[in-house]
């Protein structure tokens, strides 16, 4: 049972949700303290959603200082599988682990909708889905745009980088103004990855995303699964 911890700052508030969805994946979540300098011998790690330290300065700005960073930076370098969760994903783009930055929704009011992604790209978090397959899981966020320079979304877009995208409608636009209907990225290894929405809350029927859209609910928990098995792997 490969062991993956799940970091609590100070307003985190899906570490709860992400810690159980790595239980129902059947791995073993071992609750990690921002303020501890230590790993704990996990085997992978979840940054969770929330608003760490209030979103000061920057969303993940300050959370990116934080003590269990510097072994959490060195073991992602290394090839520990990181997942980082909308919060989470503002974090590892702080701590330089993946490229660009996430700014406030371009119609500046907060979104919360089941919303359709298609899986782009092969990573140690998304290994268990075809490349193409679309999946439904719950996006909340207010602060959720997508953005890089050109030079590196070219790079992103090259390199089989953009792990996940928004499915948009014809005629119609992504959720928060996310360059390129990006919703999330990996690093160039594939261990490392940051998504806006929600997968730990679409893991077990009748706690997710309504079947009646068309999901069986229960879309995010590949995520997880894919993860412990590349541990296996």
């Amino acid at each position: 049972m490969g062991r993956v911890g799940v970091v609590t700052f100070p307003g985190s508030l899906d570490d709860g949700d992400a810690a159980r969805a790595v239980r129902l994946a059947g791995g073993e979540p071992v609750r990690l303290w921002h303020a501890e300098a230590d790993l704990h011998g996990v085997d992978a790690v979840v940054l969770p959603g929330g608003f760490s330290y209030g979103d000061y300065l920057r969303c993940g700005a300050i959370a990116r200082f934080a003590p269990v960073m510097e072994p959490l930076v060195d073991a992602a370098r290394g090839g520990m599988p990181v997942l980082g969760i909308c919060n989470g994903f503002q974090v590892l783009c702080e701590a330089h682990l993946l490229p660009g930055a996430l700014v406030r929704n371009d119609h500046r009011t907060f979104v919360c909708t089941d919303q359709r992604l298609r899986v782009e790209a092969s990573t140690a978090w998304t290994h268990e889905y075809a490349l193409g397959e679309e999946l439904v899981v719950p996006l909340k966020n207010g602060e959720g745009g997508y953005l890089a320079d050109q030079r590196t979304l070219d790079e992103l877009e090259a390199e089989g980088r953009v792990a996940l995208r928004y499915v948009v409608p014809e005629g119609g636009r992504n959720p928060n103004g996310s360059a390129r209907d990006i919703a999330g990225v990996t690093n160039a290894a594939g261990n490392v990855v940051g998504l806006m929405p929600h997968p730990e809350h679409a893991v077990e029927a009748g706690f997710g995303p309504d079947p009646r859209s068309g999901t069986s609910g229960t879309d995010g928990l590949r995520f997880f699964t894919s993860a412990l098995r590349s541990l296996v792997g």
